[in-house]
């Protein structure tokens, strides 16, 4: 799943590749990823897009006052075209989802893979009032957050502390990966409480979560959009790692499987050397 260093790559990628060109077509091809009517997406066409902007994990593209917004949700990603192909793209079983045409001849499509559709597509004059957007919890990487506002946040919690990390409203951006990894460069069991919390390690982690979201921007930075998938993974250090060796201190990466998802973790470094039970309510193994 795209997540904040990644969305914000891709906002980064198309600042400099379309600001300042108009849209000359917006051709949906999967109805079911619009989900606003009014206006519709032909009412994007002939207009001139004069800003990128990112609200957490939502991309949203301002056209004279007019914005596509966009959340890839697990499986979605936006493919840029040097050069569209001609005709208009058909519909079908296949993961194209919508195709925007600038003036340039260039232009992006919006695909998701799998059977699970949650590729959101909103067109509207007021970003704010989507749902999604409107119950986001503060950016992990504005000026404003420092340590005191992470506190604070943590202070009004009692659960454990992955399930927070992840919550788009209590922070805004970090999903499954980056809360593992943040997790493991402050050394804490995914399992921990908030109201468990030291000082110290409210210190730690708020250190560690900005330092890995900044190191991945970093990373993406300058990346092209068809690159940023493997970028991301080239720098997990523990996320989708499961039997590999930690680069910290040598033990073996574990996994905890859910449902719907997993989270890796590495012993050593976060539960005191003891593996964590892999079923959904787990506690440390005694």
């Amino acid at each position: 799943m795209p997540e904040l260093p990644e969305v914000e790559a891709l906002r980064a990628f198309l600042t400099d590749h379309i600001v300042g060109y108009e849209i000359v077509r917006v051709l949906p091809v999967a109805i079911s990823v619009l989900k606003t009517y009014e206006p519709p997406l032909a009412a994007l066409e002939g207009r001139t897009v004069t800003a990128v902007a990112r609200h957490g994990k939502f991309l949203d593209l301002d056209a004279d006052g007019l914005h596509l917004v966009t959340h890839l949700a697990r499986a979605g990603w936006l493919h840029w075209k040097d050069r569209l192909p001609d005709g208009p793209p058909r519909p079908g079983k296949g993961p194209l989802a919508l195709r925007v045409a600038l003036e340039t001849g260039e232009g992006f499509d919006l695909t998701e893979a799998g059977t699970q559709k949650r590729l959101a597509v909103y067109v509207t004059d007021a970003p704010a009032e989507i749902p999604g957007i409107a119950r986001l919890g503060p950016d992990p990487l504005t000026p404003d957050f420092d340590e005191d506002r992470f506190a604070g946040l943590l202070a009004g919690e009692r659960r454990q502390i992955k399930g927070a990390l992840r919550d788009q409203s209590f922070i805004a951006g970090v999903g499954n990966a980056y809360s593992d990894e943040a997790l493991h460069a402050a050394r804490m069991s995914p399992f921990k409480l908030t109201s468990s919390l030291t000082e110290e390690d409210v210190h730690g982690l708020y250190v560690a979560l900005r330092a890995t979201l900044t190191e991945a921007v970093e990373r993406s930075r300058g990346v092209a959009a068809g690159r940023l998938k493997a970028e991301k993974k080239s720098g997990l250090r523990v996320h989708g790692r499961t039997g590999e060796t930690c680069f910290v201190c040598g033990d073996t990466i574990r996994e905890v499987s859910f449902s719907d998802s997993s989270l890796q973790y590495c012993p050593t470094c976060q539960t005191g050397g003891k593996p964590l039970a892999d079923r959904r309510m787990s506690r440390l193994l005694k």
